[in-house]
């Protein structure tokens, strides 16, 4: 198994600790990091340590043995547990945990991307809506300004593989998206940042009110609705490259075709098509793995829009498959790329302070709200056109560049 140089880790834990965190300002002395990460991702997890540490921060650790292989844990889990088991929710430890931290950092480190094959997909769906509450505990804490969360990526062999990639080509696809090829790193993002930033303001002073995404297998109407935002580099997920906003769910109609495989739950899903009516999902087809798609539909609000995304492909850096949402929502290549999730919308894509806002506000405005957040992804050719207030159109998107 490669790992990457010593510096190259420093580089990373350093971008992860002192720069996503905080909304990109990085850690502060005494709080507390929940840090999530598998036995595959142990040297990355010891320079995150060593970061945390350095920077006078709190470790809550969350280590965990790889799941796969010659040990499937996941799989036992759910070939073994009876429906009490799959839906137990340990309410006093996660609400604990929530409570006492200030940041998650989570390492994507899969050792076997099809370990789920087979399972019946109601089991994996169950086990995620008994999760739910953790979720929204917190989102509720996030939007109180007083939690943040980063996600990134550990190369491993089998998503090598997967992609295929040699180790080394795909941890360069890693070393350069995450700008870890530069003697300063941090000094990048925010470079990046500014531009990234300068797009979203042009995007926001836009009196939006409906997208039209155009292209060979799309004709999708996107509606934004009342007091939205579109948000980037919030240093959510390391790399992103993406603008994106969550639109009022109940105004999508229209149908559009994926070409990137997603691999959700355990399985890879390809080929995945959806037709939108008065924003719900009424018909869903998929090549490989149709019937998980449809059974993830079915679980409550997962058949409404939760976000819409554009990537700007003078941004980013990545130019390959990953076989791993993190980066393929943020791939270039010749026609940038777009994405939407089904379910859960984000919070922050509401221009008021989220923190205000009661349950019944948010169903008002049309934000979804469900225990999944599914993203797929689409790189073929795609026109996005903006349906101004004033009845005016604009072109906004083309040949993989934002036009504002």
């Amino acid at each position: 198994m490669y790992t990457p140089p010593k510096k190259i880790l420093e580089r990373y834990a350093d971008v992860l600790v002192n720069f996503a965190l905080n909304g990109g300002k990085g850690l502060k002395k005494g709080e507390v990091v929940h840090l999530v990460c598998y036995e595959a991702a142990k040297p990355l997890y010891m320079e995150l340590k060593r970061a945390i540490l350095r920077a006078g921060g709190h470790l809550i650790s969350d280590y965990r043995p790889d799941s796969g292989d010659r040990f499937p844990f996941d799989r036992t889990f759910f070939e073994m547990a009876k429906p009490h088991q799959l839906k137990f929710f340990p309410k006093k430890y996660a609400r604990g945990l929530v409570e006492e931290m200030d940041h998650t950092i989570f390492i994507v480190s899969e050792v076997d991307m099809h370990e789920l094959e087979g399972i019946p997909p109601k089991k994996v769906m169950e086990r995620g809506l008994a999760w739910k509450p953790y979720m929204d505990w917190r989102r509720e804490k996030e939007n109180n300004g007083k939690y943040t969360w980063t996600v990134g990526l550990y190369g491993t062999p089998a998503m090598a593989k997967e992609a295929r990639l040699s180790e080394k080509e795909y941890w360069h696809q890693i070393i350069k998206a995450c700008f870890l090829d530069k003697h300063n790193p941090i000094k990048e993002w925010r470079r990046v940042y500014a531009k990234m930033e300068h797009i979203r303001r042009k995007l926001n002073s836009l009196p939006i009110e409906t997208l039209h995404v155009t292209g060979p297998d799309a004709d999708l109407f996107v509606h934004l609705g009342k007091k939205r935002q579109w948000m980037c580099g919030s240093g959510r997920n390391i790399p992103s490259f993406e603008h994106f906003t969550s639109p009022d769910w109940r105004g999508t109609n229209g149908w559009i075709r994926f070409n990137h495989p997603l691999y959700r739950y355990g399985v890879l899903i390809e080929g995945v098509e959806l037709w939108f009516k008065n924003g719900r999902v009424i018909k869903a087809k998929a090549k490989k793995n149709e019937r998980v798609l449809k059974e993830m539909i079915r679980m409550p609000n997962a058949d409404k829009i939760g976000e819409y995304s554009l990537t700007d492909k003078r941004l980013s850096r990545i130019s390959r498959f990953m076989a791993e949402t993190l980066y393929d929502e943020n791939v270039g290549g010749p026609n940038g790329n777009t994405h939407l999730a089904l379910g859960k919308s984000y919070q922050d894509c509401y221009t008021g302070d989220p923190g205000e806002l009661s349950p019944e506000d948010w169903e008002r405005l049309g934000f979804n709200d469900s225990s999944v957040h599914t993203d797929i992804i689409s790189t073929a050719p795609r026109t996005v056109t903006a349906h101004l207030s004033d009845g005016t159109k604009r072109l906004i998107y083309k040949n993989g560049m934002f036009r504002v």
